[in-house]
């Protein structure tokens, strides 16, 4: 059987599958691939709409693991619990992996490319992938699954969400050379193309439309298409105007006077304002020089 077959097999077959040699024998080659970039939750597909495809079975797989594993007590100044089939990673110089001392941490059944530089405190959850020389920034997160590719900066606080269920769901996607500010945070499935830019404080959510104030559109997630922010785009926190009840503009499309629309109240929505130029090519040089 393929592995895809077995984990199949064994995610389905539920608490019957405990204790079984062969559902952990299937999960730890599970494990051993995601850690190795053989495999993927997932991964770039031309036949796809978004150009990306969705590997549940990798993410049953994970899911596996969680249900065959045990509590197990590690660590030594610190302690830590949590299940034996997920033990912290272990690197070595070998691999070309930057981890900065200082309290950062890798699961196991996630991959790390060479040229990969993580600072503290960071962490890193199980089957993220991350691309060749990116870096990961003080108090970022890469959640489980999530996609990063090539020279990605995810700077201080920067958040990747992680999804794991449902298991068809898309993760958070990153491509190449995207620069993430501090304090920004890419949820719900969220896909960003190459080269696009989040300023600081950006959040991006499936229920968050992003205004795109240069082609004079606005982008939201509909269905399974997820939110998707364009190749090169600039985005920037922003806010709109309430245009219902007491929280309404006044002189707003709903025509509530000024006496009764008085709290004049907008909502957080990123914006898009510009793509890249030469300026922000200009920082991006920078990024890679203070490296």
């Amino acid at each position: 059987m393929s592995l895809q077959s077995k984990i199949e097999k064994y995610f389905a077959a539920g608490a019957d599958a405990l204790g079984d040699t062969d559902a952990m024998e299937a999960f730890l080659e599970l494990r051993a691939a995601l850690e190795a970039g053989l495999i993927r939750a997932a991964e770039p597909d031309t036949a796809s709409a978004t150009g990306w495809r969705v590997n549940a079975w990798v993410k049953q797989g994970i899911l596996l693991g969680f249900r065959l594993g045990r509590l197990q007590e590690s660590g030594v100044e610190l302690s830590f619990v949590d299940k034996d089939t997920f033990p912290p990673r272990r690197l070595v110089p070998e691999q070309g992996i930057r981890v900065v001392p200082g309290g950062s941490s890798v699961r196991s059944g996630a991959y790390l490319a060479p040229g990969v530089v993580m600072m503290p405190p960071s962490y890193v959850n199980v089957g993220a992938y991350v691309g060749e020389g990116t870096m990961i920034d003080s108090h970022a997160l890469v959640g489980s699954c999530a996609q990063v590719g090539k020279r990605v900066h995810l700077s201080a606080a920067a958040q990747v969400g992680g999804v794991l269920e449902p298991v068809n769901a898309s993760p958070v996607i990153l491509e190449d050379d995207v620069l993430v500010g501090g304090n920004c945070g890419v949820y719900e499935g969220s896909l960003v193309r190459r080269r696009a830019v989040l300023a600081a404080g950006t959040v991006l959510t499936r229920g968050t439309p992003v205004y795109d104030v240069v082609r004079g559109e606005v982008l939201r997630a509909e269905g399974e298409k997820p939110l998707e922010i364009p190749e090169g785009a600039v985005v920037v926190p922003g806010a709109r105007a309430v245009t219902k009840g007491k929280a309404a503009q006044p002189g707003s499309p709903a025509g509530l006077p000024a006496g009764v629309a008085e709290w004049g109240l907008s909502v957080y929505t990123p914006v898009i304002v510009k793509y890249r130029d030469e300026k922000t090519e200009l920082s991006a040089a920078l990024e890679e020089l203070l490296r």
